[in-house]
This record gives C-alpha cells, structure tokens and sequence, in this order.
C-alpha cells in the first residue's frame, strides 16, 4: 500500500515511514521541509495524492491556547485533501486520557482533532499512547530549579517512540478501526518516582521534591493518563535508559 505520512520527519513520523517501507510499502514522508503546509493547504493534494492511507503526525508548534486552531485548521485542511484524493483510512496519533483533563489546552486540542476526524468522510483510526519515555527529560526541565526538581505523583505509564510508532504502523496498515486503539508502556510510576529513577540512572545528583501543584501534570486526577487494559508495548522504562 501506499501512505502519505504527514509529519513523517518527526519523532514518531520518521520511525513509522521506516517501519512501514521495512513491511514492503510505500511511505512517503511530508513535512515543512518537503514543501507541505498543513496550515495554507500548500503542497497537501501533491502529498496525498495516490495514497491508499493518510498518516497524520503532525503537531501544534505550541500547548497553550493557540493549539486547537492548530488542530482544527490542519484537519479541515487534511481531510478535504484526503476526501479529494480518494484517501481510504486516514489515521492520527493522540493521547490515553486526554478527554479526561480539559484543564490543558493541548489536550482539548487533541481531543477537538478526534472528533474532527471521527466527524469527517474517511474511515479511520485513532491510535491514542501513553506518554512518551523521550519527554521525561523535558517535563523535569520544566520544574528544575537549583539541586532539586518539583514533580507531582501522577500515574504515568511511559512507552517508547520506537513502540508508538510500530502501534501507529500496524493500525496503519490494517482495516480502519473507526474508532480507538489505546497503547502504552508496560509499567505505571508515579511521575515523581520516574524523575527519581532517571536522575539516578544519569548520576545526577538533584533531588525529586514531590509537589502536587508542579508542572502541567498537576492538573491531571487520578491515574486518567494511564490505561492497564491497553495494547502493552514491550520496552521497560530502564531498558530504555540503559
């Protein structure tokens, strides 16, 4: 099959367009530095043009208010592209739980980018992950001051980029879901415990303060962002460090 990856030279988007070929397709990433523009629509019928599946990975440039323009703006722009190119499974990446903390403006924005899709003429998929092991650096960086770091006790459930982007490959490559496949890491911490863990791994001498107001993860209740009952991806958070 053929699939036109928009966002394909991302994080994820580079590794899904890698495993798809490695299955004998055809994948093709787009981005900003192929001339594709989510935004003014440049370049989108080129991109998906003759392609059985569209990918989309694409990401707003911020988390705050502005994001869900971002996502609207992009899937309206999107679908219709797809919709005119005769695109037959149109598939997005989202969030485990992001219905589930409307305090954040991203995550209304995510969710806002479901429904559009959901809502739109394309069969699809929806893959939602857990959070990712690559963002435990930042989300420590955000809190960091001095010796110590301010984390909160939220439930995480961390997978790797390389696991998300072979669950978003093989939905992919399947029958469109029209619906919702949860993925995620194959353990839970407490968003605390892991900056403990990474810090150690690391030989960094700060140290973890538990804060339940720090960060933008001091929003989230309960274990929302967490899903046991997920497609469980095989990397374990210390495997990954190592």
């Amino acid at each position: 099959m053929k699939f036109a990856v928009i966002g394909g030279t991302g994080l994820i988007g580079s590794r899904v367009v890698k495993d798809l070929n490695a299955a004998g397709h055809q994948a093709v990433p787009h981005s900003h530095s192929t001339g594709v523009d989510v935004i003014s629509g440049q370049g989108l019928d080129e991109a998906v043009a003759g392609a059985d599946v569209v990918v989309n990975l694409t990401n707003s440039p911020t988390f705050d208010e502005a994001s869900p323009a971002f996502f609207r703006t992009s899937m309206d722009n999107l679908l219709a592209a797809a919709r005119k190119g005769g695109v037959g499974h149109f598939v997005i990446l989202s969030i485990v739980g992001a219905e589930q903390v409307p305090e954040l403006d991203y995550y209304r924005a995510k969710v806002l980018q479901e429904e559009l899709l959901a809502a739109g003429p394309i069969p699809y998929s929806i893959v939602r992950a857990t959070q990712f092991m690559e963002f435990v650096d930042d989300i420590m960086s955000w809190t960091a001051d001095g010796d110590t770091v301010r984390l909160p006790a939220t439930p995480i459930q961390p997978i790797a980029a390389k696991d998300v982007a072979a669950g978003v490959a093989e939905v992919a490559a399947g029958a469109p879901l029209n619906g919702v496949r949860d993925i995620g890491g194959p353990e839970i911490f407490t968003l605390d415990e892991l900056g403990r863990i990474t810090l150690s791994h690391k030989g960094d001498s700060r140290t973890v303060v538990t804060d339940p107001t720090a960060g933008m993860f001091a929003v989230v209740k309960g274990d929302v962002l967490t899903d046991k009952d997920a497609h469980l991806a095989a990397t374990r958070y210390a495997d990954w460090l190592s």
